[in-house]
């Protein structure tokens, strides 16, 4: 495969990048490279959302979905960790694009405005352009969102100055204000004749690769005679090993060009998610089979970090407090592993062997992961964090338990993340529950089994002791919204007292 410059729509024309270094990010290739300066740095780690771009791909044949525009998929994502060969194939949107004639503003612009929903203004562009892409989804379908579906829109985007309440304005007032859709034809029109190209192998000046096959035997191979190379697709934790590490990866092999691996669909009586499928895209596959788990899916970083981080990635990094590994543990998932062309199934409570180790061999990779469908569990999922949106779980529990006709737990998965070096099934829970009545005294002894499960840490996120409580506390109140029998213990109310410190604040129409 020879080397090629990187092609991508950006300021209405293609693009040609050569020479370019594989970690050289778009924030990085915007500021300096292209001078386009209205996307700014902040966190650097895919955080505040200051540097909020909007990528558009073509649609996929056959999908229908809220976020296409004329053919045209738009989807926000952080500039400071998305790596510049990612663009391949695809066009860049940044606030310089809403210009109008003359200089006129776009009535995302306009409506900020007007709402004061800018003080410093370093944030400001990374809200217009998420704001922009709600006003391009929404206007296509002739739909009006929600209060609180522009909040979660800006899930992703942090503010330090006005506080939400003006942008959540601004974001009902733009569409008021004269229409200003896409032409989305030339974007396609474009992105039409770049799909031909080649795959992209880009070299850098400093010999670094970065290659994007586009089929699933293709990828693998690639693996295999690239055995040192580092596997990329979202870069939501690659980007920070980059920015904040300086970490060098002499060679990327990117998996978000095999259409292949993005599929999600059912087949014998399980949900198949490729590993390449976007935690969007995934998280929605999973709520609409089981609605409990909305808020998570909600809760799950920001939503620029799920238009382009993979569900495959969060469960083959192995952090400790990567949200999908508990939920899907509950549901009893097994992921597909993949080294050329042999294949093997895991099951992914057995996948970890320690803190960020797994049981992937040199050159094997994450293909798919498997929920099977039949089950008759009943499932909650619970993330504890400091702040509402967009933050990392101090404790993230994914529980399920099946019941005979009596009433007797039949099985009992009770998945926990942050408790331990690895996210972790508590045996000792479970075997307490198991043919037992699910009534209060074994949850009891359940909540007093998880102190043998788990010897949590102690971090900037929260103490042993208050992971440990808050644990055995959603167990409880695990129990408390699924227990069949009974009106409430006169003093269950002091039970709700104690935990209050512990549940989520429920969502507010005021705060994204």
């Amino acid at each position: 495969m020879s080397s090629r410059p990187i092609r991508f729509f950006h300021r209405g024309a293609v693009v040609e990048v050569d020479g370019a270094a594989p970690t050289r990010t778009v924030l990085d290739w915007l500021r300096e490279d292209a001078r386009c300066t209205g996307t700014k740095e902040g966190c650097n780690e895919g955080d505040c959302g200051a540097c909020t771009v909007v990528i558009g791909e073509l649609a996929p044949a056959g999908v229908a979905s809220d976020d296409i525009v004329g053919g045209l998929r738009l989807r926000g994502a952080n500039a400071c960790i998305q790596f510049l060969p990612t663009l391949d194939g695809k066009a860049l949107f940044t606030v310089e694009d809403l210009q109008g004639a003359e200089g006129a503003l776009h009535p995302v612009q306009q409506a900020m405005v007007a709402c004061h929903g800018s003080q410093c203004g370093f944030c400001t562009p990374g809200f217009v352009m998420s704001l922009w892409a709600t006003y391009q989804h929404h206007g296509a379908r002739g739909t009006r969102p929600s209060r609180q579906q522009i909040a979660d829109e800006l899930s992703g985007n942090l503010c330090r100055c006005t506080g939400y309440r003006p942008i959540l304005d601004a974001g009902e007032r733009m569409f008021d204000l004269a229409a200003a859709p896409l032409d989305a034809a030339p974007v396609v029109a474009a992105l039409t004749s770049l799909r031909d190209a080649a795959p992209l192998r880009s070299v850098g000046a400093n010999g670094a690769e970065f290659i994007a096959p586009r089929t699933l035997d293709d990828f693998a191979a690639a693996l295999l005679t690239r055995p040192d190379s580092r596997i990329l697709a979202g870069s939501t934790d690659i980007g920070l090993w980059v920015n904040k590490m300086f970490r060098d990866l002499p060679r990327l092999v990117y998996i978000g060009a095999v259409d292949e691996l993005k599929r999600i669909d059912e087949r014998d009586g399980v949900l198949s998610i490729g590993a390449g499928a976007s935690l969007e895209d995934a998280w929605r596959a999973l709520v609409a089979r089981w609605p409990t788990l909305a808020e998570m899916w909600l809760r799950f970083a920001g939503m620029p970090l799920r238009h382009t981080g993979t569900m495959g990635g969060n469960v083959a990094n192995g952090s400790p407090i990567g949200d999908s590994a508990p939920v899907l543990m509950a549901l009893d998932a097994s992921l597909v592993l993949r080294r050329g062309e042999a294949t093997r199934r895991v099951r992914l409570a057995d996948f970890y062997t320690g803190y960020m180790k797994n049981l992937l061999a040199p050159s094997e990779f994450v293909q798919a992961i498997e929920v099977p469908l039949a089950s008759r569990a009943t499932l909650r999922a619970y993330k504890i964090s400091k702040r509402f949106d967009c933050d990392i779980s101090a404790v993230c529990a994914g529980l399920a338990i099946e019941l005979d006709a009596d009433g007797t737990v039949a099985a009992a998965r009770l998945a926990f993340g942050g408790m331990a070096a690895t996210v972790q099934r508590a045996a000792r829970a479970e075997a307490a529950l198991v043919g037992a009545a699910w009534d209060e005294a074994v949850v009891t002894a359940a909540q007093a089994a998880l102190a043998g499960d788990f010897v949590p840490l102690t971090d900037m996120r929260a103490s042993a002791a208050y992971r440990l409580q808050v644990a055995q506390n959603l167990l409880r109140r695990f129990w408390l919204e699924t227990r069949t029998n009974a009106p409430l213990a006169a003093d269950e109310s002091s039970v709700w007292s104690a935990m209050a410190h512990v549940l989520p604040t429920p969502r507010a129409e005021a705060t994204p």
